[in-house]
């Protein structure tokens, strides 16, 4: 597995057959204990190489100002007893 925040991630896995769920090929695998799971393959290390996704800094100047928003709203909200 090579999503890092999948339970499987990190771990090697027996493929017992691999499939196609409309345009995706997947795999089914053994996780253990006689349970199965179903991946795209593109989550294993048998897919393309994962690209490395940036975020610009302007997007992130913009997520920050929605945040600070939004925790201002919080704030607002919790003084006036406002629930909605």
């Amino acid at each position: 597995m090579t999503r890092p925040f999948h339970p499987l991630a990190g771990r090697r896995v027996e493929v017992l057959y691999s499939m196609k769920r409309g345009s995706t090929r997947m795999f089914v695998v053994d996780t253990g204990a006689g349970a199965r799971m179903t991946l795209p393959v593109a989550w294993t290390d048998r897919g393309p190489a994962a690209e490395g996704i940036r975020v610009s800094q302007e997007s992130l100047v913009e997520l920050r100002g929605l945040l600070d928003a939004l925790a201002k709203r919080c704030g607002d909200q919790r003084r006036s007893g406002d629930s909605s």
